[in-house]
């Protein structure tokens, strides 16, 4: 706690250039006692929990099956399935398989089974014939558990649909930015790929965004945002990597600030990108940042392409995509 209130006056205080204006259409607020973490996970999600409303009208069934890791969403399917096959498969136990025409095994487990195919056979509307229900209550059960199968696969087959046709980036972000040299100055530099073969982005654009705590006149810390200058801010296309490039000079946030500097403002770098993907035909988005832990001083990306042995194609090598030099070490 003491080294903490050490570090407060100079990371609050830190001089950052009164000309440049600050952006304040970033989304985020500004008290910086009442934030936890990052405001943007590494994979684009909001670091962000929402509370004073019932999980029920917070909780979209539609949104989080689309996002849920695959393995998940086909576990849940399976669990779904054999769960709702058993509880029909109890009902039929209740009711009586006197209702149930063809059963012919003699013992609880054998009756049971048969029970629980007989419903695997009504859910999918397959109906191999042998056991089929002949009482007032089994056949209203069956008719049930008939109209809930059919309404259960449109549901699936529309999520399996919206997951496979859902619009995607496709692009995979270095660990770090680096801080290096550039031109007799500095940058500030991380760079993305596109990751899928066919799957070439146009018309991409980037918009990159600083948020830092500054002490204020009135003696309260805040959250600051400024827009990065950036070398390029759009390429045509994307069918490689690219290499953003923050030069650190006057017109930037980040000039004279160390290691340390970064570390006691508390600084996240926001990254933005859109573009157009031929494979969707729709636009694609994709977020990330780079929190003060997440940017190296000294260093500088390696190439991450070669030729092909015939000379005849170009080779964009993914796993080179965090590799870098190490100046300090030379």
């Amino acid at each position: 706690m003491a080294e903490t209130q050490q570090k407060s006056p100079r990371t609050f205080s830190r001089k950052i250039d009164p000309l440049l204006k600050p952006n304040n259409d970033t989304g985020f607020g500004t008290n910086a006692a009442s934030y936890g973490g990052r405001f943007i996970n590494r994979d684009g999600t909001f670091n962000l929990r929402k509370e004073g409303v019932s999980f029920l009208n917070r909780f979209s069934i539609y949104h989080s099956m689309l996002t849920m890791p695959l393995w998940k969403f086909i576990s849940l399917i399976v669990v779904f399935y054999f769960g709702i096959n058993l509880v029909y498969s109890l009902v039929y136990m209740a009711v009586g398989l006197t209702e149930l025409q063809g059963v012919i095994a003699a013992t609880f487990w054998g009756r049971f089974k048969e029970a629980f195919f007989f419903s695997a056979e009504t859910f999918t509307t397959v109906g191999y014939g042998r056991v089929n229900p002949v009482g007032d209550g089994a056949n209203i059960v069956a008719a049930i558990e008939a109209m809930s199968g059919w309404l259960s696969f449109a549901l699936a087959t529309g999520l399996i649909f919206g997951r496979f046709a859902r619009p995607k980036s496709h692009l995979v972000f270095s660990d770090l930015a680096l801080v290096s040299p550039y031109k007799g100055k500095t940058a500030l530099m991380f760079r993305f790929a596109p990751y899928k073969d066919n799957h070439t982005m146009t018309d991409v654009q980037i918009r990159v965004n600083i948020g830092l705590k500054t002490m204020q006149t009135d003696g309260n810390a805040e959250y600051v945002y400024y827009d990065l200058n950036l070398e390029r801010t759009k390429v045509e296309s994307l069918p490689m990597n690219w290499t953003v490039v923050h030069p650190i000079d006057e017109q930037s946030p980040l000039q004279g600030f160390t290691q340390e500097d970064m570390e006691a403002s508390d600084v996240e770098i926001y990254v933005l990108i859109r573009g157009f993907d031929d494979v969707y035909s729709n636009v694609v988005q994709q977020r990330t940042s780079y929190t003060y832990h997440e940017i190296r001083f000294d260093g500088k990306f390696i190439p991450m392409y070669r030729e092909s042995e015939d000379g005849r194609t170009t080779i964009l090598e993914l796993h080179k995509l965090n590799e870098f030099v190490d100046l300090k070490q030379r």
